[in-house]
């Protein structure tokens, strides 16, 4: 019987500047939204866009290079996992997140334009691709989910 997969693959532009932590044996771990959007023309010939929003989660060296490098607006290329965890608010209420755990990004902005406040530091089509194996019982430490943007699932 053949084994799951789960891979996600994206381009888009961050929502805001990485958040970096360190977990208490020193594990660098930065966080972020990344924006991806499409268009189209409805049946009346109008340009119509959506954007969705991912959850992020980068460790150690990707971190690292999140931290220096990426800013609000950067457009990046990533591969990843999806990964669910759940927490109990402040409230004692489930909460649950569905996150993106990445182990590869390229930064796709030029180093010079930085494209959007993405700051400089990218690949610019060559070179820019930095893959980190995360570990297989990694997870992101909890965090304060505050901003109510969470993914709020009914399981």
């Amino acid at each position: 019987m053949a084994r799951g997969v789960n891979k996600v693959i994206l381009i888009g532009n961050l929502g805001g500047d990485p958040e970096v932590r360190f977990t208490p044996d020193g594990t660098a771990v930065a966080n972020f939204s990344l924006a991806t959007s499409e268009s189209w023309k409805d049946r009346n010939g109008e340009r119509q866009e959506r954007t969705e929003w991912h959850r992020l989660v980068l460790w150690r060296q990707l971190a690292d290079i999140a931290k220096n490098y990426l800013r609000k607006g950067s457009k990046i290329y990533i591969e990843g996992k999806l990964q669910t965890r759940s927490w109990d608010d402040q409230s004692g209420q489930k909460r649950y997140t569905t996150e993106v755990v990445v182990n590869e990004m390229e930064m796709l902005d030029s180093r010079e334009g930085g494209g959007g406040g993405g700051g400089g530091g990218g690949g610019g089509g060559g070179g820019g691709g930095m893959a980190v194996d995360p570990g297989p019982s990694q997870q992101a430490p909890p965090f304060n989910p505050q901003g109510g943007d969470e993914d709020d699932l009914p399981f």
